[in-house]
């Protein structure tokens, strides 16, 4: 096997094209050391699995928006590309939104049940809830967000509320997703971190990521519903004058 391709080696083009770069990437990255050199059989480089981990985990990174600079510091410390790559999926796929969908003004419009208007695309675009294409399509990024707002629409909402409620709610968002990150990175994180990153500790560090990340969601909803019914019964009392037990059924 010493002089030739193994069944799950690849040369360099072959590299390149299972992880959607172009050679001249590849032989960049590899003299940043971003990846180990490859098996030699005479004056052709053989790459594998870890190489081809690696290399996505990069890619991953770059489209994410950091740095290559940034991407080099964090490579530098993974002992092993595949254990790395999953837990990087790890991270971002439970909360990664659905696939983004590609509409039309008109269609947004009649999907909300309001007449197309411009200054309604501009705000939506202004804050980051659909970005414009080409001609009268729109991105929409996070389609479950969207569909979300589209439902308090529904209800009656008029659209200048929900413009002036968003940007509050991806504050509290973002504040409460900080109190998990820190929570994580000052105990599990530290400890396997000031450990040296122990190759043998990443299987754990996923699976402890694969387990905290949906328990942080039930968390957030189980303390939500109890916030939004002590809200509501304070509402009831200012708006009413009456416990929520005494408002009229709705059942």
């Amino acid at each position: 096997m010493e002089g030739q391709q193994a069944p799950e080696e690849y040369t360099v083009d072959q590299l390149a094209a299972k992880v959607g770069m172009t050679v001249r990437n590849v032989r960049a990255y590899a003299g940043r050391g971003l990846i180990p050199p490859p098996r030699l059989v005479g004056r052709t480089g053989y790459y594998d699995a870890d190489h081809v981990a690696r290399l996505t985990l990069v890619r991953e990174l770059l489209d994410k928006g950091y740095t290559l600079a940034a991407v080099e510091r964090m490579m530098s410390e993974l002992p092993d590309g595949a254990l790395a790559l999953g837990v990087f999926e790890t991270l971002v796929s439970p909360w990664t939104p659905a696939e983004p969908e590609v509409i039309t003004e008109h269609q947004l419009a009649e999907r909300a049940g309001i007449p197309h208007d411009a200054a309604t695309i501009d705000k939506l675009i202004a804050l980051g809830i659909a970005e414009r294409v080409e001609d009268d399509r729109l991105r929409i990024p996070n389609p479950d967000l969207l569909r979300t707002g589209l439902e308090v629409i529904k209800l009656g909402v008029p659209l200048d509320a929900i413009f002036e409620m968003l940007p509050k709610l991806f504050e509290q968002a973002d504040q409460v997703a900080k109190i998990y990150v820190e929570l994580f990175r000052g105990t599990v994180w530290r400890q396997f971190a000031d450990a040296g990153l122990p190759a043998d500790g990443w299987p754990e560090i996923q699976r402890t990521l694969e387990n905290i990340i949906p328990l942080a969601g039930q968390a957030l909803v189980a303390a939500f519903r109890e916030s939004m019914g002590r809200e509501i019964e304070t509402a009831a009392y200012e708006e009413l004058g009456l416990p929520p037990n005494d408002l009229p059924s709705t059942g």
